[in-house]
């Protein structure tokens, strides 16, 4: 009889207090001893407590260590159980990062012990079989594996622990969420079908319940061979839904509900062939493994990819919150909310499974930022655009439009592919070209450098219809950190058949010293001063026109507003007034393209010490404003 002790015997521990009970039943262990911060009742045997675990392996002698514990302890409970002699069986995931994963990993070649990671699906006989087929042949040449998972969990679930629903806790990384901890099963499980290693990873991480980490979300791993896997999961289902998985043959498919051991194949023939296979317990296959040398099914070196997919969700900007249009809040008697619910979520996974697509990809209402103006979209944020690097990539409003439906930006015209709808674009921050396109050299003009930077979107600390704050890193081309935004962004109607989107971003220097602001103009072009907020609009708009006055009067006054207007394809007609306070020259252009946006340099640079604010406010109105209405709707804001 093996001598074991448990870690962690409440929450999800109950299951292994349970599965211990039943293996004791049979005399093959003896629970001789329990860790955990509180006392815990035991119905079978008298295990010894204490919250600290070397002592009580010591004390008790024993060989096996059962650790369920939240994701953050495991590194610190595997090693001290390893080191104290005793053989590991460690709760999924393994650890919250490669760092950890690999301190567990020394512990394991350091002590000559045993460790074996409760993925409890990859005991199941239907893995090497699913394996074997596929590298078999029996499914032709495969193109893929989707994943599907859709479960209720109520609000409750999301504060059962002071750790759960959290991506760190105290400063130490946690990474709970949908796809690390309650669908880790259906990565886990895919990446055990291919021996390919990881080539990339594609994240994307939303949350309906007011959480830290997601609740919804979905991935796409990109292996060596070329295969592609995606997982899609939610945690916001009206019911369970058996997660799956699926494998995408040109001569076959084949479906794994790995929480049943069921696989169905669907032949190119037509036929269909269903198996229910049987699974080894993990803990009774550790000992076997300890005592015969049978394989171990489970052990820390086969869940690497599995940790590398889980440091990809680590390092992920934060999970977008879900407006609370796309749900259904059920409530108590009391109006507290009960459960979140998300119409139409498990066809939504299946969809993805069968596509191999992202949230995103599949124009999830969710997975959209739009602003609405009176219950009316009118602009959407594009936070990640999948731009080329000579871009300068950056999160943009586009397709803003007025009230009565005429767009007025444009996003990577031909003139200038760089240009991209509103949002923040400097030409020279510190050297680096956040503007995208050439960067001028003085006395060599315009020339093609290797010096674009990035905006990456971080997080949203705020997200509404009405418009957000934003949290975003300015990068170098090294991937150097050079600058924090926080960027607030609000609709609000006004009179008049118009709207307001006012655009405040305060940049925050990170250089450590101060830093320069530059325009092509402060480096000997003149005019070119361009450089802060800007709005690109439509070029296809004719009978374009300027206020107060023609595109020289406006192009570098500093006056507190300056409109442009012009007259759509549809022959309908549009004005945006821009307002600021900052007093900041204006770059306008009308004839070349329409465009208009701040001159932070206009001719000479800015010098930033700690930080740069600004703010802009521009009208969006339907129609063809005369100097004296566009004035009037600028005092109004």
């Amino acid at each position: 009889m093996e001598k074991v002790v448990l870690v962690g015997a409440n929450g999800h521990g109950r299951h292994h207090l349970g599965n211990l009970r039943g293996l004791a039943a049979q005399g093959l262990v003896e629970l001789v001893g329990i860790c955990d911060v509180r006392p815990v009742e035991v119905d079978f045997g008298t295990p010894l407590q204490s919250p600290d675990l070397g002592e009580l392996i010591e004390k008790t002698g024993a060989e096996f260590t059962v650790i369920c514990t939240p994701i953050h302890t495991h590194a610190d409970l595997a090693v001290t159980a390893l080191r104290a002699g005793s053989h590991v069986l460690l709760e999924k995931p393994p650890a919250p990062s490669p760092d950890e994963h690999r301190r567990i990993a020394a512990a394991v070649e350091e002590t000559g012990r045993a460790l074996q990671v409760g993925f409890q699906s990859l005991g199941s006989a239907a893995v090497p079989a699913l394996r074997e087929l596929i590298a078999g042949g029996a499914l032709g040449e495969v193109r893929g594996i989707g994943g599907a998972g859709a479960w209720e969990r109520p609000a409750a679930y999301f504060t059962r622990s002071a750790w759960a629903g959290k991506r760190r806790l105290n400063g130490v990384d946690v990474v709970d969420g949908a796809l690390t901890n309650p669908f880790a099963h259906a990565v886990a499980t895919a990446l055990a079908l291919t021996g390919s290693g990881v080539a990339g990873i594609e994240t994307e991480l939303y949350h309906a319940n007011p959480i830290e980490s997601d609740d919804t979300s979905c991935v796409r791993i990109r292996l060596d061979d070329g295969l592609t896997i995606t997982i899609a999961v939610s945690l916001c289902a009206a019911e369970r839904h058996e997660p799956y998985l699926v494998v995408h043959g040109d001569r076959g498919r084949a479906t794994l509900v790995y929480t049943q051991d069921q696989l169905k194949v669907e032949h190119a023939d037509g036929s269909v062939t269903t198996t229910v296979y049987e699974r080894t317990g993990l803990l009774e296959n550790l000992i076997d493994h300890v005592r015969t040398g049978a394989e171990l099914l489970v052990p820390l070196a086969r869940t690497e990819a599995f940790t590398q997919v889980l440091d990809a969700v680590r390092r992920a900007p934060e999970p977008l919150p879900i407006a609370e249009r796309h749900q259904v809040a059920e409530r108590d008697a009391a109006g507290e909310v009960v459960r979140r619910l998300l119409p139409g979520i498990a066809e939504l996974t299946a969809r993805s499974a069968d596509e191999l697509a992202l949230y995103s990809e599949l124009d999830a209402p969710w997975s959209r930022v739009n602003l609405l103006v009176g219950g009316a979209e009118v602009a959407a944020y594009e936070i990640r655009p999948d731009l080329p690097a000579t871009d300068s990539p950056r999160p943009y409003l586009h397709r803003v439009r007025t009230l009565g439906g005429v767009e007025v930006t444009e996003v990577r015209p031909e003139d200038h592919v760089h240009h991209l709808g509103a949002g923040v674009a400097i030409s020279d921050l510190g050297g680096v070209n956040f503007w995208g396109g050439r960067t001028y050299v003085k006395d060599q003009g315009p020339t093609w450098l290797d010096d674009h930077g990035t905006q990456w979107h971080r997080a949203f600390t705020r997200l509404a219809d009405d418009g957000f704050t934003e949290e975003l890193e300015w990068a170098g081309p090294d991937g150097r950190v050079v600058a924090r935004e926080e960027r607030v962004v609000t609709a609000r109607p006004l009179g008049d058949g118009a709207w307001a989107l006012d655009f405040a971003f305060t940049l925050t220097n990170l250089t450590g010293a101060p830093v320069e602001v530059n325009s092509s103009a402060s480096k000997g072009r003149a005019g070119a001063g361009y450089g802060g907020f800007f709005w690109r609009a439509p070029g296809t708009s004719t009978d374009r026109a300027t206020l107060p006055g023609g595109e020289e009067a406006v192009h570098g006054s500093r006056d507190r507003w300056v409109a442009l207007s012009g007259t759509d394809p549809d022959g309908r007609d549009w004005t945006l007034v821009f307002v600021q306070d900052d007093g900041d020259a204006w770059f306008v252009r009308n004839t070349e393209y329409p465009g208009v946006g701040q001159a932070l340099a206009w001719d000479r640079p800015l010098v930033v010490g700690e930080r740069l604010a600004r703010r802009v406010v521009t009208i969006v109105a339907d129609g063809r404003l005369t100097t004296d209405q566009a004035a009037a709707l600028a005092a109004q804001v």
